[in-house]
């Protein structure tokens, strides 16, 4: 005579034995998509940090050729829009070297060592952006009564 199973013994048929399958399957889609998702994020904020040091520098050559030669206002504007940058990677240059407001030919502003730092840590660590440089002709180069430069 065989002894009778108890319900709690007896293996699960039907859904009740797929209970946990549906979890597992979240969360490795789950896993999946949400990397998915923050890489997207991450590479929209690079291509916006690709943007903004272009605007950056564009913005920096057209005020250097209404403002005056060696004007601080210049680089604290480039910093207004990519805060990340710094004096030492802003570089604005005047053609031919030595010249005044009166002789210039042209300007010169080129961006170079700035780094995108993504804010996911296991994104990887900051990444060199490419240098950017804008060149405009000479203008009116003068501070003063200038709104452009203020």
């Amino acid at each position: 005579m065989c002894p009778k199973l108890h319900r709690s013994t007896r293996r699960p048929t039907g859904p009740q034995r797929q209970r946990g399958a549906a979890i597992v399957e979240f969360a490795l889609v789950a896993m999946i998509f949400l990397t998915a998702l923050i890489g997207t994020m991450e590479f929209g904020r690079w291509l916006f940090t690709l943007n903004a040091a272009s605007e950056a520098t564009r913005l920096g050559a057209r005020l250097a050729v209404v403002c005056s030669i060696g004007d601080a206002d210049i680089k604290a504007r480039m910093r207004q829009i990519l805060a990340s940058l710094t004096d030492a990677q802003i570089d604005v240059a005047y053609a031919p070297a030595g010249c005044d407001a009166s002789n210039c030919k042209t300007v010169t502003v080129k961006l170079s060592g700035a780094t995108f730092t993504p804010v996911v840590p296991f994104m990887g660590t900051a990444a060199a952006l490419p240098p950017f440089t804008t060149s405009l002709p000479r203008e009116y180069m003068n501070s003063a009564g200038n709104p452009v430069c203020s």
